[in-house]
């Protein structure tokens, strides 16, 4: 707490100037006074926190949904019709207005525990406000466009909630010393029992917080069932163009043990494999073929789509940024690459002993293979001499369908119950990992129904639903998961029950102690019998030995403090340099 009236002979403060002179542009000491921070200031720091843990939330989204970054992208290209990496600016922009929330917050911790005013510089209110204001409408954007992505946030808490937790309790325990400050070293007041009351509050929901989390990983090493096989969802798409034949090859290199792929149906018959309704994005359709980049691909014949190049758009737009770490020769192969044709990925799968996936998307009913589509696959599978029993087919339309193709594995794309499942014939599930939980998991189990789960990508969501027991995920980076030869952490559930309770009692313990210190030279001045004070009269009365320096900074402050506050005839301050102590009359300072 200051005045704007500096300060004639002071002790100069590197440490104080430094907050103060980034925070509120205010490079020198001012008076001590006892005027709090204006309502207004205050409710620019309540701006800031409100900043600060809304940016908080957004950050940790975008930590966690990085495991979607593909399909993010994806819908914004079908929004927009150009492919773009749209969160490389996002993740940007959150990362450097986080960073600057923070470290703003930091100074304003100092600020109250130094008992300096909140006065924040007009720049920072811009900054802060305007990044309040781009977060928000980053929130609303993102809601609109990917709604179905908050969903991340509850599944990641199952790998993260402990450490959260820990961490949550670590500051709140922090905190702790400015509330017990600002509440012990002050005449009582009701907002100042609002605020113990609210801390305490928060203080003992994250005691009990624990009680409520479900991290499939807190078990015993010895439930943990075997590694989720991993399949190639289009390949390898992050290290070559996807859907091709260079694709799968690198999806079989890295681990898979299976092919995922999108299925469309030629106006000739023949099944390829796209996963766009158009060839705009992974083609150089509107060279070859210009006015009919718009076109659904289902009405190119087979000897058009061959003709297409499926390698260049990956070479030219990066969008893995992965381009820079190929060889010349990977470059020229996949330069080269066409558009596959599903018997070329079955035979594929057959030479090296795989099993394949697939996604058949049924042609548009104006399409002259609408009727027979299910045909074509089933003559697609026969030609390339896979056992049907390895090929596994995603949503087929209508159930009544369901009967021609029994020689095929079929999987349904949508949460069933085990009777309907047993109902259509169905012998597997693929399943969004949003849309199963661990409950869901161990009932299919017990009924001896397969699940697979997409897209897992980033190791901590291929670590859960190991735990989980999940039989096999679909993965656009099996590359990555490859490196996951182990859960990234486990931990049986006594074990952590202790670190929660050690960690409850520590803190409580901390918090305890903090307040009790806190309170301790209070305590000490109203035994005293003392009527008025201020913090350096308490301060003054603590003092057993301290150099003259630290006592001659204390006696300036209370000097100036009294003088501001107006000494009457009867009150008198006098100080004894020779001896270092300060003496105030009418049960003031003696010594």
């Amino acid at each position: 707490m200051v005045k704007h009236q500096p300060l004639q002979v002071y002790e100069k403060q590197v440490f104080v100037s430094f907050v103060t002179g980034i925070y509120g542009c205010r490079w020198k000491r001012y008076q001590r006074s006892q005027d709090d921070s204006s309502r207004w200031e205050c409710a620019w720091f309540i701006i800031l926190c409100t900043s600060f843990l809304l940016l908080l939330l957004w950050t940790y989204f975008w930590l966690v949904a990085k495991n979607d970054f593909n399909d993010f992208n994806w819908l914004v290209y079908n929004r927009t019709g150009e492919w773009r990496d749209e969160t490389l600016p996002i993740v940007a922009s959150t990362t450097v207005g986080f960073s600057y929330i923070t470290f703003l917050l930091i100074l304003a911790l100092f600020h109250i525990s130094l008992g300096q005013q909140l006065n924040l510089y007009w720049v920072h209110k811009i900054g802060v406000l305007a990044t309040l204001l781009t977060t928000v409408s980053g929130v609303v954007s993102v809601d609109d466009v990917w709604g179905d992505e908050w969903d991340i946030l509850l599944v990641s808490m199952q790998s993260t909630a402990p450490f959260l937790h820990i961490g949550a309790l670590v500051t709140v325990t922090a905190v702790s010393w400015l509330i017990a400050g600002y509440v012990v070293r002050r005449e009582r007041s009701n907002v100042q029992m609002l605020v113990l009351i609210v801390y305490i509050l928060v203080l003992l929901a994250l005691y009990l917080a624990p009680l409520s989390f479900t991290c499939p990983c807190i078990m015993d090493r010895n439930s943990l069932r075997p590694r989720p096989a991993i399949i190639g969802r289009r390949g390898a798409p992050m290290l070559a163009p996807e859907n091709t034949m260079v694709s799968f090859n690198r999806a079989l290199q890295h681990g898979a043990g299976s092919l995922e792929a999108d299925v469309a149906i030629s106006v000739d018959g023949v099944p390829f494999l796209m996963r766009d309704r158009t060839l705009r994005r992974t083609t150089n359709v509107s060279r070859a073929f210009p006015g009919r980049q718009h076109e659904d691909a289902s009405f190119f014949n087979w000897t058009e789509i061959r003709s297409l190049n499926a390698g260049q758009w990956f070479l030219q737009s990066d969008p893995y940024w992965t381009v820079d770490t190929l060889t010349a020769k990977d470059r020229s192969r996949i330069g080269s690459q066409t558009v596959c044709g599903l018997v070329e990925m079955l035979r594929l799968a057959s030479r090296t002993n795989s099993s394949a996936l697939l996604s058949v998307r049924r042609p548009p009913p104006e399409h002259p293979r609408h009727r027979s589509w299910f045909m074509d696959t089933l003559w697609a599978v026969q030609k390339a001499g896979i056992p049907q029993k390895r090929v596994r087919t995603v949503t087929w339309t209508p159930d009544t369908d369901r009967g021609r193709v029994r020689g095929l594995q079929q999987s349904a794309g949508e949460k069933l119950s085990v009777k309907e499942i047993r109902q259509r014939g169905i012998t597997s599930l693929t399943l969004h990992y949003s849309k199963i939980s661990l409950k869901d998991i161990r009932e299919y189990q017990a009924n001896n129904v397969s699940v697979t789960v997409y897209p897992v990508n980033e190791p901590w969501l291929y670590s859960t639903l190991w735990c989980s027991g999940v039989p096999s995920v679909s993965s656009d980076a099996p590359q990555v998961l490859r490196k996951v030869p182990y859960p990234i952490w486990l931990m049986s559930r006594n074990a952590y029950s202790f670190i929660w309770i050690s960690s409850d009692l520590v803190s409580l313990a901390v918090v305890i102690g903090i307040f009790c210190f806190q309170n301790y030279h209070m305590i000490r001045w109203r035994m005293s019998g003392m009527q008025t004070y201020n913090p350096e009269q308490i301060m003054l009365s603590a003092v057993t030995r301290r150099s003259s320096r630290e006592v001659n900074v204390m006696k300036e402050k209370l000097i100036f403090s009294e003088l501001n506050n107006g000494l009457g005839s009867s009150e008198e301050l006098s100080l004894y340099p020779e001896n270092g102590y300060a003496r105030y009359s009418h049960g003031g300072l003696s010594r």
